[in-house]
């Protein structure tokens, strides 16, 4: 049996490494989202049927909801994500429209709030279990972990400048090896040879013997894996066209 104390250190340190990354991940989102004309927030974002106030009001919200979860884990109680599913896409909806300074004071206080609940975190709460809107449980060690890949894919989905070319190696890297595995024996997928040049990171993802090898900077690969990129930037052998790749669960 797993004795609590000592998980406890590790997945402290793990928060903490994380929470560095989410402060300087939200710094560049302010700043991108600061330079946005006024009535850039009603225009389509990459995401379809989202616009980019859209995507800002959903990445306040998130934020709010990973507090509730920091919540539960710090007194042990069962505190839900959101209230329900309607809940969350009545919120986004509702805080979409808001003019570019409500946007912004909101993802800043949003996310001082996240922060201020993750330094109430003692070691032992950060190995406690919480449970994800999904249904499934994961440590609250993972939850800025969580914030960062909010803040990554959802910076490039604003589509204001920001590209996967941005995202740190370090993220990169690490959503390659996720992807690819979640990937790896996808029923349906054919085959393929993942090959990031630049980390030496290989992997294969569908099913059979590959028959194509793909290769090129982590940052393009994850940026296909993750549907922000059509394949720019990589090198495919023979020179096929790629697989359709299911939605990034």
């Amino acid at each position: 049996m797993t004795d609590p104390q000592s998980a406890a250190v590790p997945a402290a340190s793990a928060a903490a490494r994380h929470l560095a990354q989410v402060e300087e991940s939200t710094r560049h989102l302010l700043h991108t989202a600061a330079e946005l004309k006024p009535e850039a927030l009603a225009e389509p974002s990459a995401l379809p049927g989202w616009t980019r106030g859209h995507v800002l009001a959903h990445l306040a919200r998130n934020a709010d909801s990973l507090v509730n979860l920091l919540t539960g884990a710090r007194t042990g109680t069962d505190v839900p994500q959101y209230a329900s599913h309607e809940d969350r896409e009545q919120g986004i909806e509702r805080d979409a429209p808001r003019p570019l300074e409500v946007q912004l004071a909101d993802l800043r206080d949003s996310h001082e709030r996240f922060l201020a609940a993750a330094a109430l975190m003692a070691d032992e709460a950060w190995a406690v279990q919480v449970r994800h809107r999904f249904g499934y449980l994961f440590p609250a060690s993972d939850i800025p972990a969580k914030r960062l890949v909010e803040l990554e894919y959802h910076h490039v989905d604003l589509d204001a400048g920001y590209t996967p070319a941005h995202w740190p190696e370090s993220f990169a890297t690490a959503q390659f090896r996720k992807l690819a595995t979640g990937l790896a024996e996808e029923a349906g997928l054919p085959a393929v040879e993942l090959v990031a040049e630049d980390t030496g990171d290989r992997a294969v993802i569908g099913t059979g013997e590959p028959a194509l090898t793909v290769e090129g900077p982590v940052r393009a690969l994850t940026a296909w894996l993750s549907g922000r990129s059509a394949g720019d930037g990589l090198r495919r052998t023979p020179d096929t066209a790629l697989p359709q790749l299911p939605p990034m669960g």
